[in-house]
């Protein structure tokens, strides 16, 4: 069963350590040590997370002597941006039209009101 690129990139981003690498990835090349820090995991567990990213396309990892960097590739989270993109013009749409149906319900309600206030009593008048 083959899986596309953009369900391969929301699974590698729905994990918050894959996401926190990716994040330390942004300021540039590191090396797994490096990266492996700041985590209370095991070495194995960081490299099993290197190899999801990997095979996401969302990094990629060279060789250079005893020092293996990883690079950050962004092709896979534009694809996920865009994807994600026509989602937020629907609820930006969708907010404006709620808006504009909540301010002419208040205008409604404005008029309701103003109808209903009772009249003002002059003085020597009868209810």
């Amino acid at each position: 069963m083959s899986v596309d690129r953009l369900s391969s990139t929301f699974a590698a981003l729905a994990d918050p350590t894959r996401r926190a690498i990716l994040a330390r990835l942004a300021l540039g090349e590191t090396s797994v040590a490096e990266l492996a820090a700041p985590f209370s995991i095991s070495p194995p567990a960081v490299t099993k997370h290197l190899k999801v990213l990997q095979r996401a396309g969302l990094i990629t990892q060279s060789r250079q002597a005893q020092w293996r960097p990883c690079k950050l590739e962004a092709a896979p989270l534009q694809e996920a941006a865009s994807f994600i993109e026509q989602y937020r013009q629907f609820w930006e749409q969708s907010f404006d039209r709620l808006d504009s149906y909540l301010q002419e319900l208040q205008k409604q309600e404005k008029k309701t009101v103003s109808k209903k206030k009772p009249r003002a009593i002059k003085k020597g008048e009868s209810k």
